[in-house]
């Protein structure tokens, strides 16, 4: 897979031309700097949020009180989307900025006004949110039924295909990553990834280069040991 295609297939599911200058429309721009809070699970969702640039990662309190990282959103994607149409919603995720970003910020009952007028854009957006439900119930299984392994391999996959550059030798993860942000995609802990990692690469599976980025040298593998089922990119992804 060439570059140009792992991001055109992913493009393919950002909100419509159309879509994206009606948020722009009713919403405001603001500005979030790194390690402040967007909205915390479990307050009241009065708005949504269309990233324009910048890193937003959100993320799930467990049970243990672990902080389990489900998706990194950047420019072009929504967050808090899934409250739409709810009288009583709260936040389900917590949103961190972990790059400084730009945001329009979106009243939900004008957003759901204007969707009331508009056929096409509302079926849009329902076909866009149930892709994003999607990709949260694909993360979820990936964790329940692969173990930490499996866990950790569906991530590297899931940000290939979200950040992934072809070289000639592998895939590149065009992000950088320390081991502890990898654990809390993968509900475990930082000793256990690097082990796992240690593996990979002493597998000649992953090689650490670009500060600490990592290039997946052999992507079969990691498919071949999670039962990959071949998902589309758009559900597939970190994002």
């Amino acid at each position: 897979m060439h570059r140009d295609i792992l991001l055109k297939s992913h493009d393919e599911k950002h909100p419509s031309t159309e879509l994206q200058h009606l948020l722009t429309s009713i919403g405001t721009k603001v500005k979030a700097e790194k390690d402040t809070y967007l909205f915390h699970a479990g307050e009241n969702a009065h708005e949504i949020f269309f990233i324009t640039s910048g890193l937003i990662e959100m993320t799930l309190l467990t049970s243990d009180g672990k902080e389990l990282s489900l998706r990194i959103c950047k420019g072009k994607d929504m967050i808090g989307e899934l409250t739409l149409f709810d009288e009583k919603s709260k936040y389900f995720l917590s949103a961190r900025v972990i790059q400084p970003a730009e945001i329009i910020m979106i009243p939900k009952r004008k957003l759901e006004k204007e969707l009331m007028t508009n056929n096409a854009l509302t079926m849009e957006y329902m076909k866009w949110s149930s892709d994003h439900m999607r990709k949260f119930q694909s993360k979820i299984r990936d964790l329940l039924l692969n173990g930490k392994k499996g866990a950790l391999y569906s991530t590297l996959i899931r940000f290939s295909n979200s950040y992934g550059i072809q070289k000639n030798n592998g895939i590149l993860i065009d992000l950088a990553l320390t081991n502890q942000e990898l654990a809390k995609f993968c509900a475990t802990t930082r000793e256990s990834v690097n082990r796992m990692l240690a593996d990979l690469k002493r597998l000649g599976v992953i090689s650490m280069v670009e500060k600490g980025k990592i290039l997946i040298e052999d992507m079969q593998y990691l498919r071949d040991e999670i039962g990959c089922e071949n998902c589309p990119i758009e559900i597939c992804n970190i994002n």
